[in-house]
């Protein structure tokens, strides 16, 4: 990668914006020059990269001028009015919402499954959810060796993953029940603190929320698989960083568990984290801030034909987000 790039960061403010910046930094992403842009109250304050201060400047539509890479991560609203704007000034975006992950038109990329399909891109690529993000990259490995039918999962989802106001709100309401005072929901619908929310994003009419149909929508993109089924539970859990999800598969072939094992730990971004004597399984305290996703509690499926059952844990800041959305430009 002699050549360097010309870089933007739309929503550099927040939690995934803030991680791209560490990311490239760490990756040494041949950044030529840096925009950092977010909403006009955000705008005048300063950002470190590469040891220099960097103003954060309000988002516009003249915003992408020069600009080669443009990483959004500041919702959907943002990422539909101004990522063809970006496109048509001559970036390719690659973006962290929802916007264009079900269009036909633009890849929906995890790097390390199908890092092929950005060579399809019409200047958008879309980064997927963080919780199929994190399934996948265990799930994969274990497709390509015995055929994915149909997984059943329950995820655990930290905080962080509804935003950085999401992260203090759940400190605050540590403080507040330590301290016997009245807990007031803000992010959440109900208090997250010591409990856990069977709920992430809004409910559809068939029941599931849109966040567990990600996971079959997406995943049918991801690993080309139009047949790929998923029933899913998805759960906000009183965690501030990494998600977890717990997956019960069923295969075509029949599995085996040391070859499970061994496809896994082939895979890369992947790590086994598998011994029931010592007992060590991923927990989402080891997980977070670590670009691997980590996979245990191998066994075969005791109610499944071809099943098996495994937990992983991924930090969904990193590869859940800004680490793949960053690997991405990369392919680029």
């Amino acid at each position: 990668m002699s050549k360097k790039y010309r870089v933007a960061v739309v929503g550099a403010t927040g939690a995934v914006g803030g991680e791209m910046l560490r990311v490239m930094e760490r990756r040494n992403f041949p950044v030529a020059s840096l925009r950092l842009l977010a909403s006009a109250r955000s705008a005048g304050t300063t950002l470190k990269f590469q040891g220099q201060d960097i103003a954060v400047e309000p988002l516009g539509v003249n915003s992408f001028e020069g600009i080669d890479v443009a990483l959004f991560s500041a919702g959907g609203g943002i990422s539909r009015e101004y990522a063809p704007v970006a496109v048509k000034s001559g970036a390719i975006v690659v973006d962290n919402s929802s916007a264009f992950r079900m269009q036909e038109n633009v890849p929906l990329v995890v790097p390390e499954i199908n890092g092929g399909d950005v060579a399809q891109h019409k200047g958008i690529i879309a980064n997927p959810n963080c919780t199929t993000v994190v399934t996948l990259m265990a799930l994969y490995p274990l497709h390509q060796k015995f055929r994915v039918k149909r997984i059943f999962a329950s995820s655990y989802q930290a905080v962080s993953g509804a935003g950085a106001r999401a992260i203090e709100e759940l400190k605050e309401q540590v403080k507040a029940v330590a301290a016997g005072h009245a807990v007031q929901p803000g992010i959440f619908p109900h208090q997250i603190a010591f409990n856990v929310i069977p709920q992430v994003d809004s409910f559809l009419e068939t029941g599931y929320t849109k966040e567990e149909m990600k996971m079959q929508n997406e995943g049918r993109r991801i690993m080309h698989l139009p047949t790929f089924k998923a029933s899913i539970t998805c759960v906000r859990v009183p965690v501030y960083r990494a998600h977890s999800v717990a997956v019960s598969a069923e295969f075509e072939k029949p599995v085996n568990v040391s070859e499970a094992r061994a496809a896994i730990a082939a895979f890369p971004g992947l790590q086994i984290q598998d011994d029931t004597v010592a007992p060590s399984y991923p927990m989402p305290l080891g997980a977070a801030g670590q670009d691997d996703c980590f996979v245990g509690r191998l066994r075969l499926d005791c109610a499944l034909e071809n099943g098996l059952a495994f937990w992983v844990c991924g930090d969904q800041l990193l590869k859940g987000a800004a680490l793949n959305a960053v690997q991405i430009a990369e392919l680029l």
